[in-house]
């Protein structure tokens, strides 16, 4: 159950402004609900001897107004350019059946939906993030900027990682239900045997 992954991660969610759970997930939504798209470029990586530079993904959720409440919906989309090997253990990493931070939320999810191979795009140039995942989700961020920096948001508590760039909608919502509101981050995770490791 080893793995080590680098690269850029995107998510956009239906709250305004910025996501409560970011501060903690006893924290309400926006809503009555979240719906989040977390997005997942793999720059260098491998899961089990298995090379999975390059690939993209997504997660799906849809969770209640307080997140702890549990019974979150998820399901995935993984590039269509991955092999049946390449799908089933990135689904299995970001599933939270391989360890790692994903491994905590799983408690939480209620129904898996499935995982689905779809064309998945992401561009990023500067501050402005773009993901169009075939014709279900397509969405821009630009990250925050009001003094030259973007805004970011450090020591928190996130799956991903404890500091992230926030960013908001770029364009009017295209292909999405919800405000676009994100996050851009990077993503560098190694798990041995199950256990976080810097």
């Amino acid at each position: 159950m080893s793995w080590n992954l680098k690269g850029s991660y995107f998510e956009t969610c239906s709250c305004e402004l910025m996501c409560p759970c970011n501060l903690s997930f006893d924290h309400g939504a926006t809503y009555d609900y979240c719906r989040a798209t977390l997005v997942f470029h793999i720059r260098e990586g491998e899961i089990e001897g298995t090379d999975v530079r390059g690939r993209k993904l997504a997660v799906i959720v849809d969770t209640p107004k307080v997140m702890t409440e549990g019974n979150w919906r998820l399901g995935m989309f993984v590039d269509e350019d991955a092999t049946d090997e390449q799908t089933e253990k990135l689904s299995a990493v970001f599933g939270g059946q391989m360890g790692g931070p994903m491994e905590g939320l799983a408690p939480l999810v209620g129904e898996v939906l499935g995982v689905e191979r779809a064309p998945i795009e992401i561009v990023e140039d500067g501050v402005r993030h773009s993901v169009r995942i075939g014709d279900a989700i397509d969405f821009e961020v630009e990250s925050g900027v009001e003094t030259g920096q973007p805004v970011r948001f450090d020591g928190m508590f996130h799956p991903v990682a404890s500091n992230l760039t926030m960013a908001e909608e770029a364009v009017e919502d295209r292909r999405l239900r919800h405000p676009v509101r994100g996050e851009v981050g990077a993503l560098d995770v190694r798990v041995l045997v199950g256990r976080l490791s810097a």
